[in-house]
């Protein structure tokens, strides 16, 4: 019977073991990251890269298959943090937290069960394996501003060099006769991630120096970003012999996958350029699809192939599918679902504040489409003094998988405004300044207007300013309250040119102490 319980059948029957608990644990992950993530345009590159994993790993078949495999229980000190992400990303609906996790129980699985040796040499297939994971939404909307600015001033830019008249508002185009607008398809991050990707291809297969390797991975950044900051530009000056037709359908995706190609041709002459370079120390080895690890007698096992595994070496990986098993059972059987609290219907706000009027105004489709909220108000108010104070409320009944607020300073940018000043203050609620609401403040230009502006995050009772504190929030009230309702609140109002930055705080200050009362009947504690 001994001779039936070989380490390599029980590492077989704990290795499908695992796979079938961690599929079970993250069946809704795997299926939103299928149909949900990889899908968007952004991110679509994705579907090629267990492929690619898949050649990385059959590539080194040779050198693996001389690794001896051994048990090792360091690997649970990558697992265990995999197990907690699962959970902070479950409860607070982040669903990036629960990538980071599937990748890590994924690492230290391997690591406890086949040992240091084959994790090391298949470190490079797990660290590509991370770009299999879009970006959680708050930081990919970052990206996605920072990239359409950068892309649209060299499209400007450019254009000017070619002697065209044109005037840029943040990430608008003015040509006089036609306006482009770098959305986010024009961004630039759909080929500025995969160029990185093959860049580290080409670095990964690269036989040179390590500098080298690492000047190849960080020249695909800026190759990306002034390649599209060129398609911009050919689309502006296109745009006025074929009209409508050169920015968008078919020359549209031409273009961007001729952009794509033209950047990765132009890594290839960056390869050859480098190869040129007289190369020092460059260590001896042979071909990645032949190499042999070194082996050292300890490397070597002296157990017979027959021996029944003993109790300590299989130990970890038994902690490993009891502590799946359990995070298993419990996900399926304790209640974490939601209390979604009533919430009086913002349509309902009152328009008379105080010595102020407001005058509702709607949202596009297009934005609620990409805002995903339950509820929102926008209105502008005017005083007897004529002022006017623009007030923004973006309720969400859940921020659970998929859903989070859009911060202001992702959005605010991106049409022109240009902040001059940020930061967090202190406003007073009442007149004796007991009361005290923490706000971001801002103060922005755009073509010579000035505005300041506050705005915060109203959730289940707290204030925050930081979009990092709603993901540590929304964590903790999931557990604990079953509750990651919330609502951003913002308030703008212009500044004059006869007046001062004071005076207008102080419009806003007071207007934020008659409001915030009103505020609290209709965002839940």
């Amino acid at each position: 019977m001994n001779k039936l319980i070989t380490p390599r059948s029980v590492k077989l029957v704990v290795t499908v073991s695992f796979i079938a608990l961690l599929g079970g644990l993250t069946w809704s992950t795997l299926q939103w990251l299928v149909t949900i993530d990889w899908p968007r345009e952004d991110y679509s590159y994705a579907y090629f890269i267990p492929f690619v994993i898949a050649y990385l790993v059959w590539d080194k078949r040779k050198s693996l298959g001389n690794i001896p495999l051994s048990t090792s229980w360091a690997g649970l000190d990558v697992f265990l943090p995999g197990i907690a992400f699962y959970w902070l990303g479950d409860l607070a609906g982040e669903f990036y937290t629960q990538y980071l996790s599937l990748w890590f129980m994924s690492i230290g699985f391997i690591w406890v069960m086949f040992g240091k040796r084959l994790t090391r040499a298949l470190a490079f297939p797990l660290i590509f394996s991370l770009s299999m994971f879009p970006f959680p939404s708050f930081l990919s909307n970052q990206i996605t501003l920072k990239m359409k600015l950068i892309s649209s001033q060299l499209g400007f830019s450019m254009l000017k060099m070619l002697g065209l008249s044109a005037y840029r508002e943040g990430n608008i185009i003015d040509l006089g006769f036609t306006q482009l607008q770098v959305v986010d398809a024009c961004s630039g991050l759909r080929y500025l991630i995969p160029l990185i990707l093959f860049g580290a291809l080409v670095a990964y297969f690269y036989h040179s120096n390590t500098w080298k390797k690492a000047f190849l991975v960080i020249s695909s950044i800026p190759l990306s970003i002034l390649t599209n900051g060129l398609r911009i530009a050919a689309t502006g000056i296109l745009f006025k012999y074929w009209g409508s037709s050169a920015a968008e359908g078919f020359f549209h995706e031409f273009s961007g996958w001729f952009i794509f190609i033209a950047t990765c041709v132009l890594l290839s002459v960056e390869m050859k350029i480098l190869s040129m370079i007289p190369e020092k120390n460059l260590p001896m080895e042979t071909s990645r699809r032949h190499d042999t690890p070194d082996m050292q007698p300890s490397d070597i096992s002296r157990k017979p192939e027959h021996a029944v595994p003993s109790v300590h070496s299989i130990m970890p990986s038994f902690i490993i599918l009891a502590l799946l098993a359990s995070s298993l059972v419990v996900s399926h059987t304790v209640n974490f679902h939601e209390k979604t609290p009533s919430a009086i219907k913002l349509e309902t706000f009152p328009m008379n504040i105080g010595p102020w009027t407001g005058v509702k105004s709607s949202m596009r489709q297009d934005y609620l489409n990409t805002l995903d909220l339950s509820d929102y108000l926008i209105a502008d108010y005017r005083n007897t003094n004529g002022k006017t104070i623009d007030l923004y409320i973006a309720y969400y009944e859940s921020q659970s998988k998929g859903k989070s607020i859009h911060s202001p300073d992702t959005c605010l940018p991106g049409s022109g405004w240009v902040f001059t000043e940020s930061g967090k203050v202190k406003i007073p609620l009442d007149d004796s300044n007991t009361r005290m609401l923490s706000v971001k403040r801002s103060i922005m230009i755009k073509n010579g207007e000035k505005q300041i502006a506050y705005y915060w995050f109203s959730q289940r009772g707290r204030n925050l300013t930081n979009p990092f504190e709603l993901k540590v929030y929304n964590f903790w009230d999931a557990l604990t309250r079953q509750r990651t309702d919330g609502a951003l609140v913002r308030v703008i109002t212009p500044v004059s040119e006869e007046e001062e930055i004071q005076q207008a705080e102080a419009r806003l200050v007071g207007f934020v102490k008659l409001v915030n009362p009103v505020l609290e009947g209709y965002i839940p504690k």
